[in-house]
């Protein structure tokens, strides 16, 4: 099944970063620990059966970087290729991110760490900006997107046990809507909806094409 949905316009550079530093904080969401209240974006904005899925579930704090390379002219969203061996979604388009640890300061830092383990993004040239909506999944995790600025220049180093590749796509691909579907496949003996978006050979789908499309929703929409 697939679904295109309207786009909202492009932004200029300059209005894009205005826009996020305008609408979004760094105020951690009360939603991240707390079982009694569940988040209003998540795997469920496709499928709403996931959402009394996801409740039950034990919470799972966690958080991912959403770099946003600030080329001239240009910016461009930095997303990984999961490497193939690892047990849970091996592959997969992602974010850098994981599980928020105790010895973090906040869901900031834990996608800062995170970055750096996973690709060797030197966090001096990440400016984080704010958080997106907590994304609920269906397997209980909690994420905090941190929307971030980052200035080019910067070199990669991949921790091969978590990572195969990472590559750039121009945010403005991204958040035409015309590049995002609705698809289906069956998880667990039923159909699950999800968001997908292709680009050439990489398919970016689940969680990753969730945030990005509410990315779209909290900057691109007036």
């Amino acid at each position: 099944m697939q679904e295109t949905v309207t786009n909202a316009g492009a932004l200029t550079t300059a209005e894009f970063f205005a826009r996020v530093r305008a609408r979004l904080t760094l105020d951690v969401p009360a939603a991240l620990t707390d079982a009694s209240l569940t988040p209003t974006r998540g795997d469920h904005d496709a499928d709403p059966v996931m959402k009394k899925i996801a409740e039950v579930r034990p919470i799972r704090p966690a958080a991912v970087l959403v770099p946003i390379i600030d080329h001239a002219g240009e910016p461009t969203v930095l997303l990984t290729q999961r490497a193939q061996h690892l047990p849970d979604h091996p592959g997969q388009v992602s974010f850098p991110g994981g599980k928020i640890d105790k010895s973090d300061a906040g869901p900031t830092d834990s996608a800062l760490r995170e970055a750096e383990e996973e690709i060797g993004l030197d966090r001096s040239f990440v400016t984080p900006l704010g958080y997106l909506d907590l994304y609920l999944t269906t397997l209980g995790y909690r994420i905090v997107p941190v929307i971030a600025r980052v200035q080019p220049g910067f070199a990669l180093t991949l921790n091969e046990s978590e990572v195969d590749a990472t590559f750039e796509v121009p945010l403005a691909y991204l958040m035409d809507q015309n590049n995002v579907q609705r698809h289906a496949r069956e998880w667990q003996g039923m159909m699950r909806h999800y968001y997908a978006i292709n680009f050439g050979e990489r398919y970016i789908w689940g969680v990753t094409a969730g945030i990005l499309r509410n990315l779209h929703d909290r900057i691109y929409r007036d």
